[in-house]
């Protein structure tokens, strides 16, 4: 496996040829699927639910990374499970309990991960960061795609690797949100492994080019 990831966002994929766009990634040196959970709650859009999800987890043959932006996810941690997540990913923001969380997403065999908005502090996480698989750094505001990246990411992502290898923790670092080309080897030399890129990836005129792109790029 490769030592850093590329996730093209499902949720940037076109919804009538959704087939065609797993198999793309599918087919691809894309190594995740990454897919956007949202309830118009926790975040202002809604996007698919578990249906949805149920029919890209038939089709995909590679790792599937989950990441709920929806409130009180403790209720549906089985259920994405069930519907064959690798990775489920929470946000510390919706957690009262976030360690209890990580345990039962762990509990039903998928990695845990955590992801944090814009303004919330990497520190926060010093305290279970080895309980953390992957911690997803939002690079935009959470909620639609197409935005702009926040450059104070590059800050985030460097003082999260050092609460990471302070702490002897095998966290993976995830960057959501603006990803392209300009700012891949940035963010993989500030320490991050897993860059999710939508827009970028499926709005280009080539997606499988745009993938093996990031890849090159990112390649260490």
């Amino acid at each position: 496996m490769a030592s850093k990831y590329i996730a093209p966002s499902v949720l940037a994929a076109d919804f009538a040829n959704l087939q065609r766009d797993i198999e793309m990634i599918n087919n691809s040196e894309a190594d995740w699927f990454h897919i956007d959970i949202m309830d118009g709650v926790f975040v202002p859009n809604i996007s698919f639910g578990m249906p949805v999800l149920r029919d890209i987890a038939k089709h995909a043959t590679k790792t599937i990374d989950v990441h709920l932006m929806i409130v009180d996810p403790d209720r549906y941690i089985k259920t994405f499970a069930d519907l064959g997540s690798n990775i489920l990913t929470v946000h510390y923001e919706a957690c009262t309990h976030l360690h209890r969380t990580l345990q039962a997403i762990k509990a039903e065999g998928m990695k845990a991960g955590v992801a944090i908005n814009p303004h919330t502090n990497v520190n926060l996480l010093e305290d279970v960061i080895n309980d953390i698989d992957l911690v997803c750094i939002m690079s935009v505001n959470p909620g639609f795609g197409g935005q702009s990246f926040i450059e104070n990411t590059y800050k985030k992502v460097t003082r999260l690797k050092e609460i990471i290898t302070q702490n002897n923790a095998g966290t993976l670092i995830e960057i959501d949100g603006g990803v392209t080309n300009k700012n891949a080897k940035k963010l993989i030399d500030a320490g991050a492994d897993v860059l999710v890129a939508g827009s970028f990836v499926f709005k280009s005129e080539n997606p499988t080019h745009t993938i093996k792109e990031l890849k090159e790029i990112i390649k260490v």
